[in-house]
């Protein structure tokens, strides 16, 4: 029955190769149960509230996107929007609660779930142009391997040129190149679920290193919402923005969820072989996904949620189908009962350090698809993949992709080869990196 419902003979594919790429993904991606909280609740937002909301919202997400769109794509509260929430949001307005603020995210949300029911962002991923999706592909891998070599400390702060080579013999280091160095050895010999055993592998190593401790209490009764809608009520949220002239933060909201997603879900689709003929097939059931998700965790109590990059290690391991995503949901279930447990576990950066790395160069075979040779094609990629990770953002990158490629086309005398939909999010994006907060 799961056969026939997740198509798994069509997408080839298996019930064990599902399993064990939705435990990957939800390995290489757990720490935002522990990570989102900690962010938010430098805002005043109680912990116990957002790490609830942060699985339901992630939960409901990732099942839209499992039973409607059949992909392999997990949704979450989005790193970046939730710092961007915390400290420039409520950080920087006196007069702003954080309850006010979830109620402009729940409004972006709406908005949000509006544009998704219509052909506007199914036609966007249509409209961006191939070398750019290639270019996202790519700087999203570079990106997520930079993350994992940061987590652990193989690069670090350089007071002149920002990165530099970290301390080698620190146990963090150590540990991150003991597991890369098991993980390659086990892609090598072609084993099947190589990056989900390198994992396993390098948490044994760390709780034998004495750095993976576990306390007496493993498990614990979550605390569910004892409100609908954090904020109050729906009405109160948009009377909210108008009283407090959030106009500007529920566009960025909007803008930046709207590309890091769409980003992001393009790249995976790609890296998983899933894009016919430039398109990406059930397109609006797969982004209500994060719409519908972005709504319900505002409404619970986190920031705007996005489909995640870590995604991709689930992809390199070998998911294809939904049923990648239900295994994520499910987990995430379970992560609600074992936070102290999870805490553990996604406290250890250098245990999906590795994965991280791996799928990073994985990403990076788009690189061959980009037209290097036709300088207004290959320059916006190049700008992508460059900006993505010295920027720490998806969605700058995209940014910067996009507004220098109708610019390049219109010097050559090529403007009639650009969408109208690119020239029209070139000026939003450049209205947003100039004139609005990111």
């Amino acid at each position: 029955m799961l056969s026939s419902f997740f198509k798994l003979k069509e997408l080839g594919t298996t019930v064990k190769t599902e399993v064990l790429a939705g435990i990957t993904t939800f390995l290489t991606m757990v720490y935002i149960v522990i990570v989102n909280p900690i962010i938010l609740h430098s805002a005043g937002v109680p912990f116990d509230t957002v790490f609830i909301a942060t699985i339901i919202a992630t939960v409901v997400g990732t099942l839209w996107m499992a039973l409607f769109a059949n992909y392999p794509i997990a949704i979450a509260p989005g790193m970046g929007l939730n710092a961007y929430f915390a400290f420039s949001v409520v950080g920087t307005h006196t007069n702003i609660s954080y309850q006010v603020a979830f109620g402009a995210v729940f409004v972006a949300g709406l908005i949000f779930i509006l544009l998704s029911l219509t052909p506007f962002r199914s036609k966007l991923i249509e409209a961006i142009p191939s070398n750019l999706k290639h270019g996202i592909t790519a700087g999203i891998g570079l990106f997520i391997a930079f993350i994992g070599m940061r987590l652990t400390g193989i690069i670090t702060a350089h007071k002149e040129n920002l990165v530099a080579l970290g301390d080698l013999h620190s146990p963090s280091v150590m540990l991150a190149l003991a597991g890369l160095a098991i993980t390659l050895v086990l892609i090598a010999l072609n084993v099947n679920g190589a990056l989900f055993f390198g994992m396993i592998a390098t948490g044994i190593i760390a709780y034998a290193t004495g750095q993976l401790k576990f306390k007496e209490k493993i498990m614990a009764m979550p605390n569910m919402p004892d409100q609908l809608f954090i904020f109050g009520s729906p009405l109160t949220a948009i009377s909210d923005v108008f009283q407090y002239g959030l106009y500007a933060v529920v566009f960025s909201f909007l803008l930046v969820t709207i590309f890091d997603t769409t980003g992001t879900m393009v790249g995976v689709a790609e890296q998983a072989g899933l894009m016919k003929n430039n398109k990406m097939p059930r397109a609006r059931e797969a982004l209500l996904a994060d719409s519908v998700a972005t709504t319900v965790g505002a409404a619970l109590g986190t920031s705007p949620t996005s489909a995640y990059i870590e995604s991709s290690s689930g992809v390199a391991a070998g998911g294809r189908s939904g049923l990648t995503s239900v295994v994520v949901a499910v987990l995430f279930i379970a992560a609600a009962f074992f936070a102290p447990l999870v805490g553990a576990i996604s406290g250890i950066a250098a245990i999906t350090a590795p994965t991280l790395i791996i799928v990073g160069s994985f990403m990076l075979s788009s690189l061959g698809k980009i037209k290097w040779d036709e300088f207004d094609e290959a320059f916006p990629a190049f700008l992508i993949i460059l900006s993505m990770p010295l920027t720490s953002s998806i969605a700058t990158g995209i940014a910067l992709g996009f507004i220098s490629y109708p610019l390049l086309k219109v010097v050559r005398g090529k403007w009639r080869e650009v969408p109208f939909l690119v020239y029209l999010f070139a000026v939003l994006f450049f209205y947003q990196l100039a004139f609005l907060p990111h």
